[in-house]
């Protein structure tokens, strides 16, 4: 018994048995090789790598100080941002919520319309923003339009999402309840699915116009309207101290967006 007391005591506690460390080991060993195989074939220039700080230096030294002249057709720029972000997230929700209901596993009528709502979702997801902007200014021209319509396709698979996730974990009891009373499926969803969700319902839709705001920026990049249209052309021309203005804007509008958003959710929810 002291022998095997003794042994015991030597011996030395290992969270991996020796199998386990073999795996983890060449698993990371995959990692590195995938890694390096993913950066030699990009192709990177590296004397640009090298020669970024300088580059950094000299593009900060063009940019300052910042350039006020244009500073209210930048205000109104970020304006018209607002709107972009504020119109697509409202159309959003006409769409998205009867998207989620039907992609919801315990609210949908049938498998088909399970598997239509669940492909509307992830088409949209799987689309970036700048890719919807580019399409639509395609079809509709350069404008406010084509930034509102790109943005509201992104936020349908965002909000009709995590609304079906929501609507999925709604407890049952009350839905179960009023059905049997003989309830119609108007006063189901009315009365029992409805009061669950609304709380995540004004929550995600909070958070999503907050990320709209940051998206919105951007699309004048490719001529969808918003601030970027005139970041663009300011980064075209070289009025580098316009378009550190134009970031100071940007920057300035973001954290005004997360205050409201921070304030809205306190009082909603």
């Amino acid at each position: 018994m002291v022998d095997d007391a003794e042994l015991l005591a030597d011996r030395v506690w290992r969270r991996h048995n020796p199998k386990q460390q073999l795996i983890r080991y060449g698993v990371l060993l995959l990692t590195l090789m995938v890694v390096v195989w993913a950066i030699s074939d990009i192709d990177i220039f590296w004397p640009w790598v090298w020669d970024a700080p300088n580059q950094i230096s000299s593009l900060g030294a063009r940019m300052w100080p910042p350039d006020p002249t244009r500073l209210a057709e930048i205000v109104e720029a970020m304006i018209e941002t607002v709107h972009i972000a504020t119109l697509a997230t409202m159309l959003t929700v006409f769409i998205a919520l009867p998207v989620s209901y039907i992609a919801a596993q315990n609210t949908t009528p049938n498998r088909a319309c399970l598997w239509l709502g669940r492909f509307i979702l992830v088409s949209s997801r799987s689309v970036n923003t700048i890719i919807w902007a580019l399409l639509f200014v395609a079809i509709f021209g350069p404008g406010v339009l084509a930034g509102i319509l790109a943005i509201m396709f992104r936020s349908v698979g965002f909000i009709g999402k995590l609304m079906g996730e929501a609507i999925e974990e709604i407890d049952r009891r009350p839905v179960e309840a009023m059905e049997a009373t003989g309830a119609s499926k108007a006063k189901v969803i009315a009365y029992a699915v409805v009061p669950q969700v609304m709380p995540a319902f004004f929550a995600i839709v909070i958070l999503r116009w907050d990320i709209n705001i940051r998206e919105s920026t951007v699309l004048g990049l490719v001529g969808a309207g918003g601030i970027g249209v005139i970041l663009q052309g300011s980064i075209d021309t070289f009025a580098w101290p316009t378009v550190a203005t134009i970031l100071i804007a940007i920057i300035a509008l973001v954290l005004v967006g997360e205050a409201v958003t921070g304030l809205l959710r306190r009082k909603v929810l």
